[in-house]
């Protein structure tokens, strides 16, 4: 093993470089968060302006999702052959060039390539963007650092659909790429002249091919299956138990490379410290969990309440209020109070909003929906912080950006799944509730009959009257069907908090020492 670089304890930032490196590094955060929902909204022109299903339309979404998760976990050892701050540069650089060439793909095969590259290259911003803040910051603040790096982290998917939805409608997709461009050479511009005396040791690690194979193997078979498992009907699908078996198998044989192997590509090993993954599951789980709902919230505005995709953005846009506010509040603290306590604080929340939710009805109108949106703001604030925290405590410096990777990724991966998951039992749900108001619409239902000749007085077909009321049944369904998987969603909030309990914090609190193995 050749090491090119001796191992430095860098000092804490100062005053202006400190800011602007938290701006940058943040910019840089938000621009990567922000491309995992920004182009959802936007399928369809992209689809139209391409000539292509709304079906192809949507590896627009998977290649990124498929590409991004297998090199999030690379991180660790990508880190120890290139050192953070020259990884950090290259993954900003290589995401502009990208984007940039997303904007300007003249067909979907292309555009799908380029977002696939995209998505690889983005996998170690957010975990060196994590492990670069701790280390800017002395031990005191690394609770603030936190709050910085939580607020995008959990802002930017929120803003995405908002923002991608005015860019298509006001100017044209391309740009929702475009926009990448500025802010990454401004983020690139900062970081360099900040930390590219900072880095870290390089160690010439032998490249774990068979750990590498293994990772692209089952994280890629995965990703597709749960990308396409709704839409390919799950494993009535033969295609889906297909991906179903090589992610298992795949999965099995890369744990058991993994553990025996001297240079693994991913360092495994971190499970067995108690914080890491009771922290790391915690987070991940809740994550799934936050994430499936916030995408089923603007499908059933949309698809069921009339809102246009811009409004249904404007509804779920207030949920960074409180977040802004009480994030910093939240990283100042967090090292004088139990973290397990902020974490469980959270999940309460959390499931408060859930259970609010779980009692709309389609008369709700706006203010009604905004008011747990709202709320939500502070189980966000309560969140990342303390579990990160938790989950980075006690690690030494050459660990952090393997530590921050693999949980990054398992925080990925439950969003994933909390889509799939989330989306499935919705429409399922949906189903259930149709059947058993279609059995509603008999002769003895005095409403259902009354409704049915107030609709045929109007001069309505027969045929269009009972459209008409499988449209109402249609509405309900799924209205109950959300109410259902709100529900379900706030008791798993509340089944997660002794997972949290389990993680032992030291005397000093969790940010001290995430900081302190940051430095």
């Amino acid at each position: 093993m050749a090491t090119t670089a001796a191992p430095v304890a860098h000092p804490p930032l100062e005053g202006s470089a400190r800011i602007l490196g938290t701006i940058a590094l943040s910019a840089a955060t938000f621009m990567n968060v922000l491309d995992t929902s920004i182009a959802n909204v936007s399928l369809p022109a992209i689809s139209g302006d391409l000539g292509v299903s709304s079906t192809q339309g949507t590896w627009v979404i998977t290649s990124f999702a498929v590409a991004n998760a297998i090199a999030v976990p690379l991180t660790g050892w990508l880190t120890q052959r290139f050192g953070q701050v020259r990884l950090f540069l290259l993954s900003i650089l290589l995401f502009v060039i990208s984007s940039w060439l997303c904007g300007l793909a003249p067909n979907m095969t292309t555009l799908i390539l380029f977002r696939a590259v995209q998505g690889f290259v983005a996998g170690p911003m957010i975990p060196l963007s994590q492990t670069l803040l701790l280390a800017s910051y002395p031990r005191a603040l690394a609770g603030t650092a936190m709050a910085m790096w939580a607020m995008t982290t959990l802002v930017a998917p929120v803003m995405g659909p908002l923002l991608g939805g005015w860019i298509t409608d006001n100017v044209s997709w391309p740009w929702i790429f475009y926009i990448n461009i500025p802010v990454g050479i401004l983020a690139a511009g900062i970081t360099w002249s900040i930390y590219r005396k900072r880095d870290s040791q390089i160690k010439r690690l032998p490249i774990d091919g068979v750990g590498l194979a293994l990772l692209v193997l089952w994280v890629g078979a995965m990703q597709l299956m749960l990308d396409k498992g709704k839409e390919l009907d799950w494993f009535h699908s033969p295609a889906i138990v297909t991906m179903a078996v090589v992610a298992v198998v795949g999965f099995a044989f890369f744990i058991i490379w993994e553990l025996t192997d001297e240079h693994p590509v991913v360092d495994l090993s971190l499970f067995r410290r108690r914080n890491f993954w009771s922290g790391a599951v915690a987070t991940a789980v809740a994550y799934g969990l936050f994430f499936g709902n916030l995408v089923l919230m603007p499908l059933w505005l949309q698809q069921y309440m009339g809102y246009t995709a811009t409004q249904a953005g404007m509804v779920l846009a207030p949920v960074g209020a409180f977040a802004i506010v009480l994030s910093p509040i939240v990283g100042m603290t967090v090292a004088k109070v139990d973290p397990r306590r902020y974490a469980t604080f959270s999940f309460l929340v959390f499931a408060l909003v859930l259970w609010m939710r779980s009692n709309f009805n389609t008369q709700a109108d706006i203010g009604t929906i905004m008011i747990p949106t709202i709320i939500q703001g502070i189980a966000m604030a309560f969140f990342f912080i303390p579990l990160v925290t938790l989950t980075l405590s006690g690690l030494t410096p050459d660990r952090i950006p393997a530590a921050s990777g693999l949980s990054n990724f398992l925080r990925i991966t439950a969003g994933a799944i909390g889509t799939s998951v989330v989306t499935t039992v919705w429409d399922n749900r949906a189903t259930v509730h149709h059947a058993q108001l279609a059995e509603s619409i008999n002769p003895g239902n005095a409403t259902a009959m009354a409704t049915m000749n107030s609709l045929s007085n109007s001069g309505l077909s027969a045929d269009q009257v009972l459209a008409q009321i499988n449209r109402l049944i249609d509405q309900q369904a799924f209205m109950l069907a959300s109410n259902d998987v709100f529900y379900a969603s706030a008791v798993l909030f509340i089944f997660l908090i002794p997972l949290v309990w389990l993680a032992r914090p030291q005397m000093g609190g969790a940010g001290s020492d995430a900081a302190a193995g940051a430095h």
